[in-house]
This record gives structure tokens, C-alpha cells and sequence, in this order.
């Protein structure tokens, strides 16, 4: 059956995410995707130029989607507890039931890779990001965004955990009520630098006064 480009473009980006996912991207070739897919090696190049390109947009791809369940989640109900809660289930939800989807974007072949680690970065402060606006604390938007990302590396860590370790925890809306207890009173306990003595902030306006 012959496709529409764009749903033959869909089909091979599903099938390389779920190659390079398996085989990391130096092992996996263009031929490796294409006999995957069902296609011939020069069908395959009609959509992608070369395998950095299907792998480069792959990332942007994974970034959309992983992004678009964690806003689309947060921004179903109203109080910010709520939003913490329903964001970390998202994106436990989201990497249960896309494993290769996390892998090629929290892989080693993209840590490896200058071009690749770039892409990866972006998603990860686009999702930071999002997540910060969540954050209902007297601070500034660095602040908040340094926060961001460290819920971000808590939920890449634990979702590692959950696909490496049959014996951990898998269940991604008790995931969510655990981590989103830590991080909601976690939060509460934050304060601004010019509230917190000793801090940096506090230290500079001190130094100022004299």
C-alpha cells in the first residue's frame, strides 16, 4: 500500500526511533532503517538527507511530545499542587509507554556528540521552562528555572531507575504522588536570596550599605 509522504514520513520516523533506541546511533546504518521500515535505502533519503538528519529530528520530535504531555497535563487542572502532580505523571506516563522515545533522547550516543548534546539541551530548557511557570514561589525566573531543572533531573533518574530495574517502582501515577510530594513541600520551604541570610544576594546588598 502506498502511503501519503507525510504518513510514510511518520511511519519512518517511528521505526528509526525504535532502531537507533535498540542499537545506539553509530551502530545503526541508513540500510538498518530502511529494511526495518520496509522500504529501500533511496525512499528513505527522499525524506531524510542523511541518518544526522533523521537522527537530529528525531530529538526535536521526542522534545515536542514529551513537552506537549507535560503542559497539556498541567494545564487540565487549576492549583499548583495539582500541576506538580499531574506534570510528573505525564512524564512518567509518557516514558513508560515510549521507552525508546527516552533513550535516544537521554541516550549515550546524544551525550557523545556535540551536535546531537545541543539538540538534547534545548529540549531539556524548553521543558525546564514549562515547568518553571509551574513554580509558585516568591523568586526570581533564574531561580525558579535552576529549580526546573532540578525536577528534571530528578524525574530523567528515576524513570532510568524504572526502566533498568524490574524490582523498582513502575507505575507512573504513584511515581508522580512520591516525587510531587517532595517537590511540592520541597518548594514551599524556598525562599529568595534577599530572605535567606548568608545568602549571595544578601551578602551583596550588605556589602553595598557601607
Amino acid at each position: 500500500m502506498r502511503l501519503a509522504a507525510s504518513d510514510r514520513r511518520h511511519q519512518l520516523l517511528g521505526v528509526a526511533r525504535d532502531v537507533f533506541a535498540a542499537r545506539g546511533f553509530h551502530a545503526t546504518s541508513m540500510d538498518d532503517v530502511a529494511v526495518a521500515a520496509g522500504v529501500t535505502k533511496p525512499v528513505l533519503y527522499q525524506h531524510f538527507l542523511s541518518k544526522r538528519a533523521l537522527y537530529a529530528e528525531l530529538l526535536e520530535v521526542v522534545g515536542e511530545e514529551l513537552l506537549g504531555a507535560i503542559e497539556a497535563a498541567a494545564g487540565s487542572v487549576s492549583t499548583g499542587r495539582a500541576r506538580v502532580e499531574q506534570g510528573f505523571e505525564a512524564y512518567f506516563r509518557y516514558v513508560s509507554e515510549n521507552r525508546s522515545s527516552f533513550r535516544l533522547l537521554f541516550g549515550a550516543s546524544v551525550r557523545n556528540d556535540d551536535e546531537f548534546a545541543r539538540v538534547a539541551e534545548r529540549v531539556i530548557d524548553e521543558i525546564a521552562e514549562a515547568i518553571s511557570g509551574f513554580i509558585e514561589i516568591d523568586a526570581t525566573a533564574e531561580h525558579r528555572r535552576v529549580l526546573a531543572h532540578a525536577l528534571v533531573g530528578v524525574s530523567e533518574a528515576t524513570s532510568r531507575r524504572a526502566l533498568s530495574d524490574d524490582d523498582a517502582e513502575h507505575d507512573p501515577q504513584r511515581l508522580a504522588g512520591w516525587l510531587s510530594e517532595m517537590a511540592w513541600f520541597g518548594l514551599r520551604g524556598v525562599r529568595s536570596d534577599d530572605t535567606v541570610p548568608g545568602a549571595v544576594g544578601a551578602r551583596r546588598d550588605e556589602g553595598s550599605s557601607d
